[in-house]
């Protein structure tokens, strides 16, 4: 099965086999040279692991970014032989959607939501760490009752960079200190702890909305960046969205 996340800035593709995630491949979004980009480099790809396309026989992907649906949905089906299924909240029977406006929820919220459920199998909720930091409350019985979204960390970095004229960019690891003595420092101390601090802030607001025995799983490319958070998560997995595409994919008929 070929499975993939489209994101507002990289698109991840993944190959099934057996029930494993057995290949990875990240690409950027929205490229220019729209499906043949994505097929060529696909199909360089399984050259070079030596994997052969042909035996890829369902096609499964979520996207946040709707001008690239069609695109990624031929390059998928022209790969597999087989009629892409986009995902769309509410499609997984197990894990039902209970807010306002159903359709404003991303697909890649909702498959992070089927594999925490999944693998908790009562209350959850899952951060991810991404272009936009989200927290996803999940019920004891699978449904998702509501979602926090805020910048993400390399967001706000960007943000902080191109809107001013003197701020250099800095790499993001935690400073010796809160009190910065210098731009860099101040820079990190604001962002690092500022984030941690809005992460443990909004997930005890969660809970106290969830129930205090709530699990809760981090995922996105950024998940490990906040080292201090470690003892926060009771699972971290940067391929959670993935793996909710794979179940769902395993679960849906075309």
């Amino acid at each position: 099965m070929l499975i993939a996340d489209i994101g507002n800035t990289d698109s991840v593709f993944g190959v099934i086999e057996k029930g494993v995630l057995t290949h990875t491949h990240r690409l950027r979004s929205n490229s220019p040279e729209g499906a043949v980009f994505y097929e060529y480099e696909l199909r360089k790809f399984f050259l070079e692991k030596g994997f052969g396309p042909q035996t890829l026989q369902k096609a499964v992907f979520s996207s946040v970014v709707p001008q690239m649906n069609q695109t990624i949905s031929d390059v998928m089906s022209n790969i597999t032989s087989s009629q892409a299924i986009q995902v769309k909240p509410g499609i997984y029977s197990k894990v039902k959607v209970d807010i306002t406006k159903q359709d404003e929820l991303g697909s890649d919220i909702y498959c992070n939501s089927v594999a925490t459920y999944n693998h908790f199998g009562k209350k959850c909720i899952v951060v991810d760490f991404g272009t936009a930091l989200t927290f996803t409350g999940i019920s004891d019985n699978g449904t998702i009752l509501g979602v926090a979204i805020a910048p993400g960390i390399g967001t706000a970095l960007k943000s902080l960079f191109s809107n001013t004229a003197q701020l250099p960019e800095v790499p993001l690891e935690f400073p010796e200190k809160a009190m910065g003595t210098d731009t860099v420092m101040s820079i990190q101390s604001g962002i690092l702890y500022g984030y941690e601090g809005m992460v443990k802030n909004i997930l005890q607001k969660f809970r106290m909305e969830l129930g205090e025995d709530a699990k809760i799983a981090a995922t996105g490319g950024l998940s490990g960046i906040l080292h201090t958070l470690e003892g926060v998560f009771d699972l971290v997995d940067v391929n959670l969205t993935l793996e909710g595409l794979k179940i769902i994919g395993e679960d849906t008929q075309e």
